[in-house]
């Protein structure tokens, strides 16, 4: 990647090396998360993999910095190929001709026409284009205000417009002033969209699914597939390759919440002729098992604050009957599924969303986790039948967006950078 001089200090950007690297990277890492003092924080464990939160991208890389023999900054980026806008497509053609003389249209000078009908229909199509994303962003405290972290950003961008990308983006916390001013200020990123973080703890006991009103269907990934295509892809953020996200390992499933006595596992007919008729009201959801990537762990608490917490569980454990709401074991490594591709139809959809999120919960429950998250747009309609506690989620968190380069058409949808927020996002497992 080459060498860059700050004043007497050289760094060098190559591409990491897990033979080489890997310890350096992860002294870095537990550098980089030490908490402030007195207060609650957040560490993540990538349990000896520093690249497994892009592992499973089509497309991704590995930057770290180094000065001397030191590594002194990392940064990971992905490619893929999403939902940027939609555009209408008409198409359906019909042309009938009637020649039989018992059947042929007579003019006013009484000789056989023909009758040539033209049926168009039209629907909304995805615009996709080439996205690139950056995460994990490190710099050793000690060698900060040194701008590694600006070199990080540009040798990766570099290579996003190497393999075809458009546009770039990252996600961050709207109060980290330092990568906000950094991707804003230094390299160019406008403020995008300011999706919701919501997470639930999971509780000793299980909770309701509303089993007497909404049936629960596990889907094949193929009606899977069909369902979000046909439903769903003209969702911003939508990811092309879907079929790849479902079939996944991480992926657990994705279920169907429909209305009791409308459909079920025995009588499901397959997506298309499920389309072709659905119920008034149904929502579907997928479940990834990022518990099986990386887990997390909370720092900084009391003695106080855990006996409470432990105190709470016990008498979760003692009394499932009473279901009081417990606080999990957030101060040891615990791991959580992520619910995407949230999605659904109808005056009744709240309520299947609901029994989605009672049904991933207990999920998470036989898996051992902690904690069920998802991600969605801050306007998403569905948003409100997801259960999450407001001390452990992120109401606003921060994307922002660059164009790449200027000598991409602008198409049907134009400057992706400053078009509006629509109601709904699809969040990519594979990058949370």
């Amino acid at each position: 990647m080459g060498d860059e001089t700050s004043a007497a200090v050289v760094v060098t950007v190559r591409e990491f090396d897990p033979n080489k690297d890997r310890e350096r990277v992860e002294a870095v890492e537990r550098i980089c998360e030490v908490g402030p003092s007195g207060k609650l924080s957040l560490f993540t464990d990538l349990r000896g993999d520093p690249i497994c939160r892009v592992r499973n991208s089509p497309t991704f890389l590995m930057l770290v910095a180094e000065i001397g023999e030191e590594t002194v900054g990392m940064i990971r980026g992905c490619i893929k190929t999403v939902t940027c806008g939609k555009k209408h497509y008409r198409h359906g053609k019909n042309t009938t001709t009637t020649t039989s003389n018992n059947h042929s249209i007579i003019n006013n000078n009484t000789e056989p026409t023909t009758e040539t009908t033209v049926q168009v229909s039209s629907k909304q199509v995805p615009v996709y284009t080439k996205l690139a994303y950056i995460l994990g962003l490190r710099v050793c405290p000690f060698h900060r205000r040194m701008g590694i972290g600006l070199k990080l950003v540009q040798r990766l961008e570099e290579w996003f417009r190497e393999n075809g990308a458009e546009y770039s983006y990252m996600a961050t916390e709207k109060d980290n002033v330092a990568s906000v001013k950094l991707f804003t200020e230094k390299c160019g990123y406008s403020k995008f969209r300011t999706p919701s973080i919501l997470v639930n703890p999971v509780f000793a006991h299980k909770v309701n699914t509303s089993a007497k009103k909404v049936t629960i269907i596990k889907l094949t990934p193929n009606d899977a597939e069909s369902l979000y295509r046909n439903r769903f892809a003209t969702t911003e953020f939508f990811p092309r390759d879907i079929d790849s996200v479902l079939s996944n390992k991480l992926t657990l499933g994705t279920f169907l919440a429909v209305p009791r006595g409308s459909y079920c596992a025995d009588t499901w007919p397959g997506s298309d002729r499920f389309l072709s008729d659905p119920p008034a009201s149904w929502a579907l959801v997928s479940v990834w098992n990022s518990k099986d990537v990386f887990t997390l762990e909370v720092k900084g608490a009391s003695r106080v604050r855990r006996a409470l917490a432990k105190t709470t569980r016990v008498l979760d454990r003692a009394f499932p009957w009473l279901r009081l709401p417990s606080i999990p074991n957030f101060f040891e490594p615990f791991g959580f599924h992520l619910m995407y591709g949230l999605g659904g139809e109808g005056p009744d959809a709240l309520r299947m969303v609901r029994a989605l999120s009672g049904f991933a919960h207990n999920l998470a429950k036989e898996y051992g986790c902690g904690a069920v998250a998802t991600e969605v747009s801050s306007t998403e309609p569905l948003r409100f039948g997801v259960p999450y506690w407001k001390m452990l989620s992120c109401e606003e968190d921060l994307w922002c967006m660059k164009r790449l380069g200027e000598d991409y058409s602008d198409g049907s949808v134009g400057d992706w950078t400053k078009s509006p927020p629509g109601l709904s996002i699809f969040v990519d497992p594979r990058e949370f």
